[in-house]
């Protein structure tokens, strides 16, 4: 605000707004005024923006759910939801089972011959003891003095050993046995190793198991990992290894019923869709069934997530719009409470998509293919309805309702004619299975969301869809709006300054006129 000085008058230095000292007026009030008239095209611009981040978020919501439906019904497509079987072991002690899909259904006698093996190895004495006292690290040369000293090594010196055919360099001077295992396990030999420092012993290990898994230590001159001499154990490390030999696992070997002698080079073997994770040596015998209540429960979760989709679609166009609930400016929220707001806002959200056309085809889409017949397939399996899934009255969104009962008979009664009901693939969409046909459905309505608003995972609100579009326009004509506003309310506040200006020189002509008058001249 401009400053009056009381023997020049104001201060024109930085001038820009006065608020009524001269008039008496409250300016800030009547410019208010004025610019809220000003104010209604912007205020009208700010809510279409709103309206539109309400209906981007419904379409995107929607969205989320449809992609969830779809991974469900791709997984209900798919033949494997319909063949599970289930598998179990007389003897979990010998061999623990599981089968998949292609599993004959049956009973079979299971011998475990032998496990497969590694090669392990481990110090088998106290190795001297690798820190001081006050808890340093030794080096190779520091822990294993007098041995490297005997056969001629200094502190100075490297050593090559070369283990499964890759030469390794260790220096003694500066490596210590924890460097030794990280060398190793760097090296990609297939082996690990480790260095317990609290029980000062020292650890081999193939990283495999089975007959290719090897130990083999074919160069060591200082004598650290492997025997100088054959049949002695003068390592440093004591791992009963001798220079030149290669130590290998062995493979796991097992009788399949009358397939005998069969070899794995783990412990997990797979027979005919039958998986054994072997356990131990002996005999076990495995049954192997046709797994129709985890076929229940996959299509129970389907049936769920669908009646989820429609519901949640359905409610959304049949949602009533009141227009007498734009959303609220700025100016109104101020004269608002939070429940207030919240409650004029709930109902200035609903119905947002009450008029989409292509939403009511979705819904239209997904409903057809639940209560229409495949063609093409035989017996009496061609309805969701004939295997126990039947749909709710319109009037209720169309809601699927699950006679397990009545699907467990028809599993047991033709499980191949149920899993065509379901995932029946044809060009002719009266021929597809209904999994099939919702899978596309789903297709189509995320295709159409996504351009109505973004992806479920898009972010922010501006983007390349038909709504982001829309927003960043809006975005640009507010801009444009709030910048003639503030050059608005500068012109009134102008004008009020040369209104003061001009009253406080008529005040202080008059001031001196009386002044004059009351002196005598």
């Amino acid at each position: 605000m401009a400053m009056i000085n009381s023997t020049s008058g104001y201060d024109n230095t930085n001038y820009s707004r006065v608020s009524g000292l001269s008039s008496g007026m409250d300016i800030d009030a009547i410019v208010s005024k004025m610019m809220r008239a000003e104010r209604l095209p912007l205020d009208k611009l700010e809510q279409k923006k709103q309206t539109l981040e309400w209906q981007q978020a419904d379409y995107r919501s929607l969205n989320t759910i449809l992609n969830e439906f779809r991974t469900n019904a791709y997984d209900t497509r798919l033949e494997r939801t319909f063949l599970a079987r289930n598998a179990d072991s007389s003897n979990t002690g010998v061999a623990a089972v599981s089968a998949a899909a292609n599993a004959i259904d049956g009973t079979y006698s299971i011998k475990v011959n032998q496990l497969a093996t590694g090669v392990a190895r481990a110090s088998t004495i106290d190795l001297p003891s690798g820190k001081t006292a006050d808890g340093r690290s030794l080096t190779l040369f520091e822990q294993f003095e007098a041995e490297f000293t005997a056969r001629g090594y200094g502190a100075e010196d490297k050593i090559s050993v070369t283990i499964n055919g890759k030469e390794l360099q260790f220096d003694l001077g500066n490596d210590n046995l924890t460097t030794v295992a990280s060398i190793i396990n760097q090296a990609d030999l297939g082996i690990s190793a480790a260095y317990d420092s609290k029980m000062n012993r020292f650890f081999l290990n193939t990283t495999a198991t089975g007959s290719e898994a090897k130990i083999s230590i074919t160069a060591d001159a200082a004598g650290l990992f492997a025997n100088l001499g054959e049949d002695d154990n003068t390592s440093m490390l004591n791992l009963s290894l001798n220079q030149g030999m290669s130590y290998t696992g062995q493979n796991a070997s097992i009788d399949f019923g009358d397939a005998q002698g069969l070899t794995s080079s783990s412990n997990s073997i797979t027979v005919n869709g039958i998986t054994l994770n072997l356990k131990g040596e002996g005999s076990t015998s495995i049954t192997v069934t046709r797994n129709i209540e985890g076929t229940i429960d996959s299509i129970s979760k389907f049936v769920d997530s669908y009646n989820k989709t429609l519901k949640t679609h359905y409610d959304k166009v049949q949602e009533e719009r009141d227009p007498r609930f734009p959303p609220l400016t700025a100016a109104q929220k101020e004269k608002m409470n939070d429940s207030e707001i919240a409650a004029w806002e709930k109902k200035a959200k609903s119905g947002l998509l009450k008029t989409d056309g292509e939403l009511k085809n979705l819904i239209n889409s997904l409903r057809s293919a639940v209560s229409t017949a495949v063609s093409g397939l035989d017996g009496p399996y061609k309805t969701l309805s004939s295997i126990g899934i039947k749909s709710e009255a319109y009037d209720k969104s169309g809601q699927l309702v699950l006679d397990e009962d009545a699907l467990r008979k028809a599993l047991s009664d033709d499980p191949d004619a149920v899993k065509k009901l379901f995932t029946n693939a044809s060009k002719d969409r009266n021929e597809q299975g209904i999994a099939t046909k919702l899978y596309q459905s789903a297709l189509d309505g995320i295709s159409y969301l996504a351009g109505q608003a973004g992806s479920a995972t898009t972010t922010g609100t501006v983007d390349s869809s038909f709504i982001g579009k829309k927003l960043s326009k809006l975005s640009s004509e507010i801009k444009n709006w709030e910048t003639k506003l503030i050059k608005k309310e500068d012109q009134h506040y102008q004008r009020f300054t040369q209104m003061e200006k001009a009253i406080f020189k008529m005040n202080a002509q008059s001031s001196w006129l009386m002044l004059m008058m009351g002196s005598g001249y």
